[in-house]
């Protein structure tokens, strides 16, 4: 039986980003390194219940590294892990460390969603649960990724290279660095790429990556008051589009409608099938209803509310509120030839109430005071 031995992580700060939680416990053992405050985080729910008779643990798990960075590897025979352990896999070159994030049926269920067949693709190996000197090493690299970061962007600058380097990644066996950056035309960085050999003595690579992806690696807080959901559990991005936000009758205001990745937001294909949906029987946006008063035409929608407002034509700023079925209505009699009086005869009929500040205003504020 595999002896179950602590690791001792010194500097827990370092490490928040590959999942490890920045707890006051330094010790992480079986029970794993936590990830609550990880990006993509994920919970093993199939942990804990147990395989059928003569069933085999499946032999591939999945392993996360700096911020969404995650990976599948095939797992020797014989040797057990367990989500939160820390691992030693194979890298190219060298080796890497990362942290279990999923294993047996749940690590199955999640290579199927994301398509990769571990039958027909050749998978990279786990060596072996990670050593105290593995774990050592690791933070040693770790702690050279702000200055690397810093001195990348510094050297950019200097050669007037039009790239934003944005974060960082270095190999766990720190022999490697990768370099994520953002740019709008093609770079040329092998000057670059010289300097950064000279001043870091370590192999370099540089990946460009988009705008979404460069969000989604750093993380934020959105609009909406929440971290960003490309950095929390969207694992793909989908193509977003301003019929979206038509759909949806958004205001086509760009500032509103972009993220911090300076794109469409991609909340807005969240709730574009209900509303699809919800359309489906409103009569056609280009409608023009005939009355004896003049043309009206439609201003906007409230699709929930089942409701759609008109204007007549040249005093569109007084709108009608009329309801799906009442716009039906106006529409056979139109195909029927005939033509009512006048659109306010359909409306909704409203009840007129004194606005909320006005009632208060008129109050007394101390009604509510206890009396003594």
């Amino acid at each position: 039986m595999e002896e179950n031995i602590p690791i001792n992580i010194s500097n827990r700060e370092n490490v928040g980003a590959r999942g490890c939680c920045g707890n006051s416990n330094p010790i992480i053992g079986r029970a794993g390194a936590e990830q609550k405050c990880a990006k993509l985080a994920t919970y093993d729910w199939l942990s804990k219940i147990p395989l059928p008779a003569n069933t085999a643990r499946f032999d591939c798990v999945e392993v996360r590294f700096k911020n969404n960075h995650k990976d599948f590897f095939k797992v020797p025979a014989g040797l057990a892990v367990h989500t939160g352990d820390i691992v030693a896999v194979e890298a190219s070159p060298g080796h890497d460390i990362g942290i279990v994030t999923l294993t047996g049926e749940t690590a199955r269920l999640q290579m199927l969603r994301k398509g990769v067949n571990p039958a027909k693709e050749d998978l990279r190996k786990l060596y072996r649960k990670a050593k105290q000197a593995d774990v050592d090493k690791w933070l040693v690299a770790i702690s050279h990724e702000h200055d690397a970061l810093y001195k990348t962007r510094v050297a950019a600058l200097k050669l007037g290279l039009k790239m934003k380097v944005n974060d960082v990644e270095y190999q766990g066996d720190d022999t490697k660095a990768i370099f994520f950056y953002t740019a709008e035309d093609r770079v040329d960085f092998r000057e670059l790429i010289k300097i950064l050999a000279d001043e870091l003595k370590i192999r370099i690579e540089m990946r460009q990556i988009g705008m979404r992806q460069e969000a989604s690696r750093l993380g934020g807080i959105g609009s909406c008051g929440r971290e960003l959901c490309c950095s929390t559990w969207i694992s793909g991005f989908h193509s977003v589009s301003t019929a979206s936000a038509r759909i949806q009758q958004l205001s086509p205001n760009p500032q509103k409608l972009a993220g911090q990745c300076s794109k469409l937001k991609c909340c807005l294909n969240y709730e574009v099938e209900a509303y699809s949906d919800a359309l489906k029987s409103f009569p056609d946006e280009n409608v023009v209803l005939k009355t004896r008063q003049g043309d009206v035409l439609l201003q906007k929608i409230d699709v929930f509310a089942g409701t759609m407002w008109f204007g007549y034509k040249g005093k569109e700023h007084e709108m009608f509120a009329l309801t799906v079925a009442r716009v039906k209505e106006v529409i056979a009699m139109n195909k029927a030839g005939k033509i009512p009086e006048k659109i306010e005869d359909f409306t909704i009929k409203q009840d007129k109430k004194p606005p909320i500040g006005l009632v208060v205003a008129s109050e007394d504020l101390r009604r509510f005071d206890k009396k003594k």
